[in-house]
């Protein structure tokens, strides 16, 4: 898609090796979806959100959390003007189009709970106020999970269920490490990301993306994996109606960015790992020799694939 390939292009212009992650952070923000970046330090987490937010003209916010910031220090607070002799609003940076939440695991659950009601429904409330969130709006969590037993406050898994996906972010291949060192040496490396959608193109391709249709055979299968996950022998908590509708949402993406007009079963086996892996959680038992991502695997070898191709 020629949207996509120019978002790519334009990060690509700061940061190696992330087409993959540049087209689920697309297929996310076709669907008001939120994002989960897990990834040790030095990879690129910030500058890929915050040269997606450029390439999409979006306003830009960065939060980073520690266990003193509070609530009001990330959604704003009602204040009394002396001066005025009146109470003012003053909002704080979870109003923007893009939202880096940096370190979300550092943050106590209080803090963290106040993430809840502007990711689901895309508004803030201050003191009884309610102020509505422009389009677009994702926030894209980052943790660090080496650090995950360190002075930090795991996400509950209601809000885990609020994240449309969860991306792990690898180290770079050598060749992209190579590039990203040729880049930075020869002072190739852009620091400008262009726009390369606006608003209103947004709206179009969402529209667009929803009308990707979904048969009855393989919307069988996709039903058929989710309730999988619930009956494994390995997964205490399974997949909830909430992700059933987030896998439909991100296959239909995947199959969008691809070109298509429905979706197939590929379409599907592809973000099984990014839209269920933070939506199982393993019992006590398997959790020790195994990881969500095998479990995960298993699932997927035990439903057969649909021999139809998935068109209308």
């Amino acid at each position: 898609m020629e949207y996509l390939d120019k978002l790519k292009t334009e990060i690509n212009k700061v940061i190696a090796g992330k087409e993959h992650e540049a087209e689920l952070l697309a297929i996310s923000l076709l669907f008001n979806g939120h994002i989960l970046l897990e990834s040790v330090p030095g990879t690129g987490k910030t500058m890929l959100a915050k040269s997606f937010a450029q390439a999409i003209n979006g306003k830009y916010s960065r939060i980073q959390f520690t266990p003193d910031v509070l609530p009001s220090d990330v959604t704003g607070i009602q204040f009394f003007n002396p001066k005025k002799q009146e109470f003012e609003f003053h909002l704080g940076p979870i109003v923007a189009n893009i939202v880096l939440a940096d370190e979300i695991n550092r943050a106590t659950p209080r803090t963290q709970s106040s993430l809840l009601e502007v990711m689901e429904e895309r508004q803030v409330t201050i003191d009884g106020h309610t102020i509505f969130l422009s389009n677009p709006f994702m926030v894209i969590a980052t943790q660090n999970p080496v650090e995950s037993q360190q002075g930090t406050f795991p996400l509950p898994i209601a809000q885990l269920d609020r994240f449309f996906m969860k991306l792990a972010i690898d180290y770079p291949s050598l060749t992209e490490e190579r590039n990203m060192l040729k880049m930075y040496k020869t002072g190739t490396a852009s620091r400008e990301v262009k726009a390369v959608l606006t608003a209103d193109e947004i709206d179009k391709l969402k529209e667009a993306a929803g009308k990707v249709g979904m048969n009855e055979t393989v919307e069988s299968y996709l039903l058929e994996l989710v309730r999988k996950t619930r009956e494994h022998a390995d997964i205490e908590l399974g997949v909830s109606p909430r992700g059933t509708l987030a896998l439909m949402k991100a296959s239909q993406g995947k199959a969008f960015v691809e070109g298509r007009n429905y979706v197939v079963p590929n379409d599907i086996k592809f973000m099984v790992p990014h839209v269920l892996g933070h939506r199982i959680f393993l019992s006590t038992e398997a959790s020790m020799t195994k990881t969500s991502e095998s479990v995960l695997q298993d699932v997927l070898e035990s439903v057969p694939v649909p021999v139809e191709s998935g068109a209308l």
